[in-house]
C-alpha cells in the first residue's frame, strides 16, 4: 500500500500497488481534463509528482513522446493515465490548471 496526496487541495487516499495514478486521483476527489481514455494522446492528465517518484512506475516511450509536445513540462511531469503505483513510498501529486482544486 501507498498513500497519495493531492495538492493544492490536500486530499489523501490509500492506494494499492499496481493501481493507476489516474484512478487514484479520481478516487481521492481530484479532477482531470483527460479526454483520450488513457491512451497518452491528449495530455489532459498532466500532473507534477512533487514527492515519491520512486513509488511510481517508470516513464514509458508513449508517455515521454506526449510530454514532449506539451507546454509547461518539467522533470516532475507525468501523465496520470500512464502511471501505476509500486507501493514502495508515499506519493504527492500537484494537479495543474483550472481543475486542480
Amino acid at each position: 500500500m501507498s498513500t497519495l496526496t493531492l495538492l493544492p487541495a490536500g486530499l489523501t487516499v490509500e492506494v494499492a500497488a499496481g493501481a493507476s495514478l489516474l484512478q487514484a486521483i479520481i478516487t481521492a476527489g481530484g479532477k482531470l481534463a483527460g479526454k483520450c481514455g488513457g491512451d497518452a494522446q491528449c495530455g489532459g492528465c498532466h500532473v507534477f509528482v512533487t514527492e515519491g517518484r520512486k513509488g511510481l512506475t517508470r516513464l514509458t516511450p508513449a508517455e515521454n513522446a506526449k510530454l514532449d509536445t506539451l507546454v509547461g513540462v518539467s522533470s516532475k511531469s507525468r501523465l496520470a493515465c500512464q502511471v501505476s503505483f509500486t507501493g514502495t513510498e508515499p506519493v504527492t501529486v500537484e494537479l495543474l490548471g483550472a481543475l486542480s482544486g
